[in-house]
């Protein structure tokens, strides 16, 4: 064909059609709407970080407070007793008595992020934890004992 004039009736070159342009507009907005919906969802369904609430000190060892049910990994290594648990909270440290001796304890952050509670001894010590839901809140009961 020579040019775009009319041969019975009919162009050379399409006419465009006003559909194309807003298509992509539509499936930008549903996309967007999707993943809005989507994050407010998962906002809503996202559970409560864990927290250390409170240490109390107990006569043979430590009890922990916290909002959730914490999941802790133990280790006993040369008469040493450390538990590591992911959890907000706040640096503590202290001590006290078992049998009339001293024990110290410290809370601090490890270079991974996770809280260390260390709890160390003059003599050697072993130490057993358990946690309970009480009034609420999960207890974490650590005691301790001499090797």
């Amino acid at each position: 064909m020579h040019g775009s004039e009319l041969k019975d009736g009919m162009h050379s070159t399409p006419e465009e059609d006003p559909r194309l342009k807003a298509w992509p507009r539509v499936l930008g907005a549903m996309a967007i709407f999707g993943v809005m919906v989507g994050l407010m969802i998962g906002r809503l369904t996202q559970p409560e970080p864990l927290e250390l609430l409170q240490i109390e000190v107990l006569p043979a060892g430590l009890a922990l407070y916290f909002n959730e049910d914490p999941e802790i990994r133990g280790e006993q290594v040369d008469g040493t007793v450390a538990l590591h648990f992911k959890a907000f909270g706040q640096p503590w440290n202290g001590q006290l008595k078992m049998d009339g001796k001293i024990v110290n304890w410290k809370l601090q952050r490890d270079n991974k992020g996770e809280w260390v509670l260390g709890l160390l001894a003059a003599r050697p010590i072993q130490g057993d934890w358990r946690s309970v839901k009480v009034d609420g809140r999960w207890r974490l009961e650590v005691s301790l004992r001499e090797e």
